[in-house]
């Protein structure tokens, strides 16, 4: 079964900036609390199609991940090309929705299929991700709002 879920949520900056704030790997760590780990494989300096990125939660989980798709200012997406086991497949999407000049709803997307026996907690493993996601987005729009970058 194939598990899909999305969160969101509206912050102060414009799309281009949040995109490229949010998929530049060297601030990641910065404001993502999830991860204790996030870097480009392969001598990468930059996010973009055919990418790979390696990150590691802080529970100790590390994915491999793969941009399948990079469509600045608008949307990102990623497939798992290495990963905990509990994951038969993972895809993951970033969309950036200009709503005013200097407002943006950012929303994140995961799906996934879970092997068994992880299956069995399915609902269990979806809250727990959406829990994270919903937290990753606040501290993306803590971090960004209180920058002092330029727009």
């Amino acid at each position: 079964m194939h598990i899909k879920f999305a969160e969101r949520i509206l912050i102060t900056r414009s799309q281009e900036y949040i995109f490229d704030y949010s998929q530049d790997y060297g601030r990641r760590l910065q404001w993502d609390t999830f991860l204790k780990k996030a870097m480009l494989a392969g001598g990468a300096t930059q996010a973009g199609p055919g990418v790979r990125a390696w990150c590691v939660a802080k529970d100790g989980l590390g994915m491999e991940t793969e941009y399948i798709s990079f469509n600045r200012p608008a949307a990102t997406a990623i497939k798992m090309t290495k990963g905990p086991f509990l994951f038969k497949s993972f895809l993951g999407s970033w969309t950036f929705k200009r709503k005013e000049q200097d407002r943006t709803e950012v929303i994140f997307l995961y799906a996934f299929k879970l092997r068994f026996p992880f299956s069995i907690f399915s609902r269990q493993i979806k809250r727990s991700l959406q829990m994270n996601v919903q937290q990753r987005l606040k501290d993306l729009k803590q971090h960004i709002e209180k920058s002092n970058d330029p727009v």
